[in-house]
């Protein structure tokens, strides 16, 4: 008898499975249990999941010029009588009118679906547009699952009977009944990919469970998990004795290293790529001169799944037209004219998160891109500025927890600090700092599969 857990991930997840004595993590990448939770649909359909995915749609569209075309849906008619002299009834003129849909990427080679996870709970979005074909947001959620299940069972030789799947405390949106709705959808996926939930588990307990089972604390205590991992920000607190625990409470916003990551391409990036830059024309006959209008291109800068279609004429005449002009600036813009055209966004975040995790360990980096040319100095102290605000709410959102449940630091014996954002230096003072000598870090990418195995072995139950 073993117990199975999955972390369906925002950016990444994992699985686990735990027999009572020994915790496994399922390899579902060839270079260790942690998947990208992604899926790619070309236009017969085949799906890639995982790192497959990401790297096919990156490259596919390296170069690749897009015009959007609207799309044809309909003819109308309409009838205006004229009358001409001594004429009683008149003549009938028909005009026709096509109806023209939303532009459309006619060449995209395929689709690209990633944070899927952030959708989960908006009850308004009812189906996504793959090609000519509308897709419910839990079939694009079922190809991941399944190749879960398949990397499990490989492992264990045999089908998995029932498991338990990870939920933040609040998935993202802004819907009052955004969990009931998030967690239902996620049930039926699981259930198309042949996964029979027995429960969905709250992530931050779950780490918390895999910690206690590893270091075997010898006293009772209260133990307070910080979670904050690629899409939100998780706590729990429990009191905990031997084996037998207790959930205090619970709190989760959305706020995760993906919102993290865009807001230093944002502060970082965008001066370099021409953002703030003036733009002389002529118009009508007229010369005008406005500051060049960056915010067009900012959402497909921001969100490198759909970075691509910002290579089409009109927005990349506009970036040709700046560098023609010369002076100063024009070396940026031939950074976002290359960006745009090789399809760079993704490397830019990855740079960005390579930089990002080196400031753990050292006072200052470099946020290389050789694909630019770009070399940008990055210091800790800058990073920590630029994080006031998000440090802020992770401080305002353990402050309240404590508050709720009738709790000061103080009565906090333990901190467990997981998920990849938690390896921020900023962060780790802030709780250093709340808690002094009370922080222990925990794995940061699998400790909620493992947690979620344990209490799948154990059949625990959370109704909160």
């Amino acid at each position: 008898m073993v117990g199975v857990g999955i972390d369906f991930g925002t950016s990444n997840s994992t699985a686990a499975w735990f027999d009572g004595k020994q915790l496994h993590f399922v390899r579902l990448e060839a270079a260790g249990p942690v998947l990208p939770t992604a899926i790619h649909l070309d236009r017969e359909y085949a799906a890639l999941t995982g790192l497959a995915a990401v790297e096919r749609y990156v490259e596919e569209n390296r170069g690749r010029r897009v015009e959007l075309v609207a799309e044809v849906i309909g003819e109308a008619a309409s009838a205006i009588g004229q009358v001409g002299p001594g004429d009683i009834t008149g003549e009938l003129e028909t005009s026709r009118n096509v109806l023209y849909g939303p532009l459309t990427d006619r060449g995209l080679p395929g689709r690209l679906f990633h944070g899927l996870k952030r959708l989960l709970g908006d009850a308004n979005l009812l189906r996504l547009s793959v090609f000519d074909r509308q897709f419910r947001l839990v079939a694009l959620l079922t190809p991941i699952l399944l190749r879960m299940r398949k990397g499990i069972e490989r492992d264990l030789g045999t089908r998995i009977r029932t498991l338990y799947v990870g939920r933040p405390v609040n998935f993202e949106g802004r819907e009052p009944d955004r969990n009931e709705t998030a967690v239902a959808r996620l049930a039926e996926a699981c259930g198309h990919a042949g996964l029979n939930v027995a429960q969905f588990y709250p992530e931050p307990i779950a780490a918390t469970l895999s910690f206690l089972w590893r270091a075997r604390p010898a006293t009772a205590g209260t133990a307070l998990t910080v979670d904050f991992g690629g899409g939100t920000l998780d706590l729990s607190v429990l009191r905990y004795a031997g084996s037998d625990f207790e959930v205090l409470g619970t709190a989760g916003i959305g706020l995760g290293g993906d919102k993290i990551d865009q807001l230093l391409f944002k502060k970082l990036l965008f001066p370099l790529l021409g953002k703030g830059e003036n733009w002389s024309r002529v118009v009508d006959g007229y010369q005008v001169d406005t500051l060049f209008p960056f915010e067009e291109f900012e959402q497909g800068l921001l969100n490198w799944p759909i970075t691509h279609t910002l290579n089409q004429n009109r927005t990349k005449t506009m970036v040709l037209d700046r560098i023609a002009k010369g002076g100063d600036a024009a070396e940026k813009f031939e950074r976002l004219n290359d960006l745009i055209t090789f399809n760079y966004s993704y490397n830019c975040f990855q740079a960005i998160r390579r930089a990002k995790a080196e400031l753990s360990d050292v006072e200052s980096t470099v946020i290389d891109i050789p694909e630019l040319n770009l070399r940008i100095p990055f210091t800790r102290t800058q990073f920590e500025q630029l994080l006031a605000a998000c440090l802020q709410q992770t401080q305002e959102l353990i402050e309240g927890l404590l508050s709720r449940i009738g709790l000061s630091a103080t009565d906090i014996d333990l901190v467990i600090r997981t998920g990849g954002s938690s390896q921020i230096v900023a962060v780790r003072e802030l709780l250093d700092r709340r808690f002094p000598g009370k922080v222990v870090a925990h794995d940061p990418f699998t400790s909620v599969a493992g947690g979620l195995a344990i209490a799948s072995f154990h059949n625990y139950r959370y109704a909160g």
